[in-house]
């Protein structure tokens, strides 16, 4: 960790160019540098929109599924559901969701009381669920090193239970991971009290070799498939990483936008692993990390975004100012807000094209056939499971990318086009914290 602060604190000495002056005020002056201060309007990607208003409902469906499993009846009743809608992100009650989906959720009396209707896992969902388990087991080593990476980044390697539950399903945690990544990896995590007195998962070691940013990792991959000087001068410290950018057709054109995105991509790249305790937090030094902290966080999410809310719970072990989240409207280019289903969604830009995941983990293409089952299902609701035998085979077979969901192209509309409260609520991102 020393040699990381030194690293860091070479840094900012090489960037401002004199290396021999007194530290402390003249590395005031580099992180205080002015940038071009553009506004830009809020622009509604339909297509990614789209594709989270989708996530929305799988991801609904998967929570009910766990908690299915988890209930030691092996059902839930619709009165133990009936509060659940804000819980799991819905727009319509969670009875009327769950009836939605009969290839999953296979409805019956209670035992007792009949008049009371039950939920359990069908054929199919049990053998996803099952698949579901496997791959967990199969990639278990790459979800310790995706929660390691979380919790490298924050001030005290550790990060409250409470904080990291709400991100299980984006972060692609098994359900119980509180119980047995921990007993199984006592070397690398352990549940703690934290100062606050919150039940915490803390990091036991450095794992040096995954203190390499996604960022990194991209241009260090451009290099080997072709010659990259920038990555070579970035080696030597000479130069910074660029964060790839893609804006609607004609933003990026702009000269204000052009000048002011490479005045930012000037500006010595930080790593999120690096301790950024001697950075000055009003800087423009300290901006450029905070976007590259929540460019990281969200590489390592399943489909490269999450819910605003989630991020600001890890504001303070983030070592994130006050007002963090202007940095989505304020870099449009890395970072796509969306507005669907009553909330407010922060996604990766470059993790998609045409909709679409670029690299989806094995766990996203299990969860294409779920969502394959469950459309099926909606579709033939009321025609019976006897009429959907195409299931039988989805058990053991991937589902062909033809049934997948996706737009062609990516459509665009500007932000004055939208409703006011969508308008208000870009609005407010960029003054709340």
């Amino acid at each position: 960790m020393k040699l990381r602060a030194k690293s860091l604190l070479s840094i900012l000495r090489n960037s401002n160019h004199q290396p021999h002056s007194p530290p402390n005020h003249h590395h005031q002056q580099q992180q205080h540098r002015t940038l071009v201060k553009v506004r830009l309007k809020w622009v509604k990607n339909r297509t990614l929109d789209h594709t989270i208003d989708t996530h929305t409902d799988l991801k609904a469906a998967s929570l009910l599924k766990s908690a299915i499993t988890r209930s030691s009846t092996g059902f839930i009743t619709s009165k133990s559901i009936s509060d659940w809608q804000k819980l799991l992100g819905l727009t319509v009650p969670t009875l009327r969701f769950i009836r939605r989906y009969p290839t999953l959720f296979e409805e019956f009396p209670h035992p007792r009381y009949p008049s009371l209707p039950c939920f359990r896992l069908t054929k199919f969902g049990t053998t996803l669920h099952n698949q579901e388990q496997s791959l967990h087991q199969t990639h278990e080593a790459d979800t310790v090193q995706r929660l390691s990476r979380v919790l490298m980044m924050t001030k005290n390697k550790m990060l409250p239970l409470q904080s990291i539950h709400p991100l299980k399903w984006d972060l692609g945690l098994p359900d119980d991971f509180d119980r047995t990544l921990v007993q199984k990896y006592p070397d690398h995590f352990r549940v703690v009290k934290g100062l606050n007195g919150l039940l915490s998962l803390k990091l036991e070691q450095w794992p040096e070799e995954f203190a390499v940013s996604e960022l990194q990792k991209s241009s260090e991959n451009r290099k080997l498939g072709s010659f990259n000087s920038e990555y070579r001068q970035f080696k030597r410290g000479q130069t910074a990483l660029a964060f790839p950018m893609s804006f609607p057709r004609g933003y990026g054109e702009q000269k204000k936008v052009k000048a002011w995105m490479e005045e930012f991509q000037k500006l010595p790249y930080i790593s999120p692993y690096d301790d950024s305790s001697i950075i000055d937090p009003n800087s423009e030094l300290m901006e450029k990390r905070v976007v590259g902290v929540l460019h990281e966080l969200l590489s390592l999410t399943m489909y490269k975004k999450t819910k605003r809310n989630y991020l600001r719970s890890l504001r303070e072990e983030l070592n994130l100012p006050h007002k963090f989240t202007r940095i989505f409207t304020r870099y449009p280019g890395i970072f796509y807000l969306s507005l669907k289903c009553k909330t407010t969604t922060v996604a990766l830009k470059e993790g998609y094209r045409r909709g679409r995941l670029v690299d989806p983990h094995p766990l996203v293409q299990l969860r294409e056939k779920f969502y394959y089952v469950m459309r099926t299902g909606l579709v033939y609701r009321n025609k019976g499971l006897d009429m959907i035998p195409q299931l039988d085979s989805l058990a053991n077979d991937e589902v062909d990318a033809a049934e997948q969901e996706g737009s062609e192209e990516e459509e665009y509309e500007i932000g004055d086009d939208c409703s006011d409260e969508e308008a208000s609520e870009v609005e407010e991102d960029s003054d709340e914290d």
